[in-house]
């Protein structure tokens, strides 16, 4: 009786063991809120992509643009109104458009280009490969992404 109790220790205890150590995925995301911007204000505004990953999926996504002191650009009705009229889409649907593309993901997505928000597709795709990178790292510091025109 003692042997099969001794016996049934000693599986649990390597059986724990082992589960201890196992390796991070480096490929995987680690859980946490993470987030990447422009370097720099483009005509007032500087552009952001904020995640929040739990059990490495992507569970919450915001892609947005903010100006100096902080306003968010899709809460600016007259910008809005404007854009619209000239190309058909504005920051509220194309921020939106853009991010649902990152929700449930592990990885950079394909993105598809919204016409015309299609400068800010390709930023938004900079700065996602960006936000996935540090969180792939676990590293909450904020990513800083070069516009296209400075590279």
């Amino acid at each position: 009786m003692k042997y099969k109790i001794m016996t049934g220790m000693l599986v649990a205890a390597v059986l724990l063991l082992a589960g201890c150590g196992e390796k991070q995925d480096s490929s995987s995301m680690q859980d946490g809120s993470y987030t990447a911007q422009m370097a720099e204000y483009s005509h007032g505004w500087r552009e952001f992509v904020t995640i929040t990953v739990k059990n490495g999926v992507i569970v919450t996504a915001e892609y947005n643009a903010e100006n100096p002191s902080g306003f968010i650009k899709s809460w600016d009705n007259a910008y809005m109104n404007n854009m619209k009229t000239v190309t058909g889409t504005y920051p509220n649907e194309y921020t939106r458009y853009y991010a649902a593309f990152l929700y449930d993901q592990k990885d950079v997505p394909e993105i598809d280009a919204l016409s015309g928000a299609s400068s800010s597709g390709a930023n938004f795709k900079r700065l996602s490969e960006a936000v996935i990178n540090k969180a792939k790292l676990g590293d909450s510091t904020i990513a800083f992404v070069d516009s296209l025109d400075k590279e």
